[in-house]
């Protein structure tokens, strides 16, 4: 009798390698799915490990630019942020990855999707979400919230044991059993000794950023050109008598990543509140993120309509909320990336920015389509603005400040 297929998201990590082993022992086929967004993965070890488990085969996609290209910097273009600090570098990989598995388990005839993320966290709400979006018919096997595999697996101790009992070589120990995600936007560590939002993070924990201590003792200047609020190139000052300009999507944030990571640009150590109503601590580091993010702020600014400026960050903090929750695919999603696309049509041109000790400074910026007016702001000449109107202005705006002061005036007596 022919075994039901499952296409496990393998990470080739503890998890993930625990899980394949016990799907395989609940005799299920298993084929490991590995999406390449970047993360500093030797995927042919991470093959022949998921192979010498038992898995029937190995798929490894390379999904950086389709990463970078339609979930990253579109990403910037929005704005999004969750709860102003975080800048979703896992929420926006986990769509990109459900595209790439749900394809494959199609083209294979696969039954079921596997994954390994926690009944805890969001991935599995992001990830699952995503699935029945792309594939309604589909189905999805989540071990951590099977009885049978969460109560024999109390935690990540457990399974590094179990790891032990079916020669399974991981790189997590009990001396430091934090947990990571990392692609080409970010890494994030939690878990483990991070649980404790009062403890300080172990030393060297950081893989992508230097230590301000470590950090280059030169700042760097370099300029970030826009169209339509979507990055399209970098340039560095070379020293020599062309600078070095970067416009591939792809070699744009690897050079900002290297360039922020010097300088250590882009940690933050937070405590968030989950899609389930729990509050966790992670750390992120997210260094190329972290400096578009900064200039295009500066550039919309510059750029956008004073109404159109604030009716976006409502739209932008909605939408970063549908994506950290798992919401890429759905119909407000779709409906309000659209508004933000459409508020972009101006936000063209170049900022200025110095990067130094972890810190990312708008020195300048260029555009061609802003609505700043030199001559109607100056302090030297009129513009077109009369002085007299502000008096009237003012007066107006008064009106409502004055009655209340006659009310608090009567209310006190």
């Amino acid at each position: 009798m022919a075994k039901d297929l499952i296409i496990l998201a393998y990470s080739g990590g503890l998890d993930t390698s625990c899980i394949l082993k016990w799907l395989i022992q609940k005799n299920y086929d298993v084929v490991c799915y590995m999406a390449d967004i970047g993360q500093n993965e030797d995927f042919e070890k991470a093959s022949q490990k998921a192979k010498l488990i038992g898995a029937k085969d190995v798929i490894v996609e390379d999904l950086r630019k389709e990463f970078v290209t339609n979930y990253m910097l579109p990403g910037i273009q929005m704005g999004l942020v969750y709860e102003s600090r975080y800048y979703l570098g896992t929420s926006l990989a986990r769509p990109c990855i459900s595209v790439g598995i749900v394809n494959a388990a199609k083209k294979l005839g696969a039954k079921y999707i596997s994954h390994g993320a926690t009944g805890k966290g969001n991935d599995q709400v992001r990830f699952e979400l995503s699935v029945y979006s792309l594939w309604p018919e589909g189905k999805v096997i989540a071990p951590w919230r099977l009885p049978e595999f969460f109560n024999r697996f109390q935690g990540r101790p457990d399974l590094i044991e179990y790891a032990k009992q079916q020669n399974i070589p991981v790189a997590a120990t009990p001396k430091a059993p934090w947990s990571t995600d990392e692609n080409i936007m970010h890494i994030s560590y939690e878990s483990g000794v991070l649980e404790d939002p009062g403890s300080i993070p172990p030393t060297g924990i950081y893989k992508m950023t230097r230590d301000l201590q470590e950090a280059d003792d030169y700042p760097c200047t370099i300029d970030i050109s826009f169209e339509k609020g979507l990055p399209v190139s970098v340039k560095i000052p070379s020293g020599q008598e062309k600078a070095l300009v970067v416009s591939d999507p792809l070699a744009l944030i690897e050079t900002l990543n290297k360039i922020g990571g010097q300088h250590g640009v882009g940690r933050i150590d937070i405590v968030e509140n989950r899609f389930l109503g729990l509050k966790s601590r992670g750390l992120y580091e997210t260094p190329a993120g972290t400096i578009l993010h900064v200039a295009h702020l500066d550039l919309e600014a510059y750029a956008l309509d004073k109404e159109v400026f604030r009716l976006k960050k409502y739209l932008q903090d909605k939408m970063a909320d549908f994506v950290y929750n798992g919401f890429w695919f759905s119909p407000e999603a779709t409906y309000t990336r659209k508004c933000l696309e459409l508020s972009q049509d101006s936000v063209n041109g170049t900022v200025t920015l110095q990067i130094f000790k972890g810190n990312v400074a708008v020195l300048a910026r260029m555009s061609s389509t802003s609505l700043y007016n030199k001559d109607l702001v100056s302090m030297d000449v009129a513009g077109g603005f009369s002085p007299e109107d502000s008096t009237g202005f003012i007066n107006i705006n008064a009106v409502r400040l004055k009655e209340y002061a006659r009310y608090s005036a009567v209310t006190k007596l």
